[in-house]
C-alpha cells in the first residue's frame, strides 16, 4: 500500500468511526432564581472518550492526514494535561500508530490510566511550562509528528459544517422556547472551541454572543482585556484542561464577545452543585462555565430579559476522583467547599450575586 493509499484508508477509518457515533445530548437545567432564563448544558462527556476533546482529536488527526503530516510509521506526540491526550490515544490506536502524551506530573491518575487504556504512553514532566518544548524534542527524536493542539485547534475544526459543536448545539435548540441562546458559555484551553462557536454565529448571522470563562492562573482573560498577547505566568491552572500560562496561537480574541475570570473555589463549588441537581459528577471546567452562566442569568434577570443560555459540559467527574472529589486534595489547595457550594446554591436558587472578575 502506498503512502497516499494508507492516508486515504486512515481517513476512511476515522470517518467510519464518526459515522458510528451519535450526537451528544443537550440537557435543560432549571434555575429556580431565574425562571425566565432557560439554561442548557451541551453534554460532551458522552463521546466515546468521555470529553469535548474527542471532537478536537478527530479534527486534528484529519487535518494532519490531509496535510501529509502522518504516515504508517509516525509516532504521534501531544502536549496535554489529559483529555486531549485520551482522545488522541483513541484515534492513534484506531490507526495503529504509537502515541506519547507529554503532561505535567500533577495530572490526575485517572486521566493517565485512560491514556494507557487506549495504548498511549505517558511522558511526565515536573515543570508544566515545559510540556510543549519536551513534546517537540520527543517528536524530533522519534521522527514523529507533534500534533500541537495549542496551535492547530482553531484551524483544524471546520466551523462552517462537519457537525462541529456549534452546528450541533444550534440544531438541538431549534424547538426550544428560546431557540437562539442569548449567550453560549465555553472556556479556553487551546481556544479552539471558542473560535469555532464565535465564527459559526458570525457565519450564520446569529444574534447569540460568546462568553469565554477563564480560571485563576491563566492569561487568556487579561490578554483579551488588554490586547497584550505576550503575557505569561509562572504558574499552571488548577482547573485541568483550561487556562494557560501563555497565550496560545489558537486563541482568537476577536470572536469572543466577553470574558470572565472565575475564582477556582467557585468552579469547585459549582461542580458539587451540579452533582446535587444532575445526579452526576462533572469536571472542573464545567463548573467554571456554570459560574459564567449564573452571572449572565443574574444580569438578564436584573434587566427583566427572558431567553436562553447554553454552556458546554466539557467532561465527566470520574477522572477527578483524586483531585476535585477528594477531601484531602481540596484541603491542600485551601478550598472551603461548604462555603463555595453555599455561594453557588444561593446564586442558582435565590439569585444572590457571585463575586467574579
Amino acid at each position: 500500500m502506498s503512502a497516499r493509499d494508507w492516508a486515504l484508508h486512515a481517513i476512511q477509518k476515522i470517518e467510519a468511526d464518526f459515522n458510528r457515533s451519535a450526537d451528544t445530548h443537550l440537557i435543560p437545567l432549571a434555575l429556580p432564581a431565574y425562571p425566565d432564563v432557560a439554561l442548557y448544558l451541551k453534554d460532551e462527556s458522552t463521546h466515546p472518550t468521555g470529553s469535548l476533546k474527542h471532537r478536537l482529536a478527530r479534527s486534528l488527526f484529519l487535518y494532519a492526514l490531509c496535510n501529509g503530516w502522518l504516515d504508517r510509521d509516525s509516532t504521534v506526540v501531544e502536549a496535554s494535561s489529559g483529555s486531549t491526550a485520551v482522545s488522541e490515544a483513541y484515534f492513534a490506536r484506531l490507526l495503529g500508530l504509537p502515541f506519547i502524551a507529554v503532561m505535567p506530573r500533577s495530572t490526575s491518575p485517572e486521566k493517565i490510566d485512560a491514556i494507557r487504556f487506549y495504548g498511549g504512553l505517558c511522558h511526565l514532566v515536573d515543570d508544566p511550562l515545559q510540556v510543549v518544548p519536551e513534546s517537540q524534542r520527543l517528536a524530533r527524536e522519534k521522527h514523529g509528528h507533534f500534533m500541537d493542539q495549542f496551535t492547530y485547534a482553531e484551524r483544524a475544526t471546520d466551523w462552517r459544517s462537519n457537525n462541529n459543536i456549534a452546528e450541533s448545539l444550534f440544531r438541538q435548540m431549534a424547538l426550544e422556547s428560546h431557540p437562539l441562546p442569548a449567550w453560549v458559555v465555553c472556556n479556553c484551553g487551546t481556544g479552539g472551541t471558542a473560535a469555532t462557536i464565535g465564527r459559526y454565529v458570525r457565519y450564520r448571522a446569529l444574534p447569540s454572543r460568546v462568553l469565554a470563562t477563564d480560571p485563576e492562573n491563566s492569561v487568556f482573560h487579561d490578554a483579551w482585556t488588554t490586547g497584550d498577547t505576550t503575557l505569561t505566568l509562572e504558574r499552571a491552572s488548577r482547573i485541568e484542561g483550561i487556562g494557560r500560562p501563555r497565550v496560545e496561537r489558537s486563541f482568537v480574541p476577536g470572536v469572543i464577545d466577553r470574558m470572565l475570570k472565575v475564582p477556582d473555589a467557585l468552579s469547585i463549588g459549582a461542580i458539587y452543585y451540579l452533582e446535587r441537581v444532575l445526579g452526576r459528577r462533572c469536571g472542573g471546567s464545567t463548573g467554571t462555565n456554570l459560574i459564567g452562566a449564573l452571572t449572565l442569568a443574574g444580569e438578564m434577570h436584573a434587566r427583566k430579559e427572558s431567553g436562553s443560555i447554553a454552556l458546554i459540559l466539557c467532561d465527566g467527574g470520574e477522572r477527578y476522583r483524586g483531585t476535585y472529589y477528594d477531601s484531602a486534595w481540596l484541603a491542600s489547595q485551601g478550598f472551603d467547599l461548604p462555603r463555595a457550594l453555599a455561594a453557588v446554591t444561593a446564586a442558582a436558587e435565590r439569585g444572590t450575586a457571585l463575586t467574579t472578575a
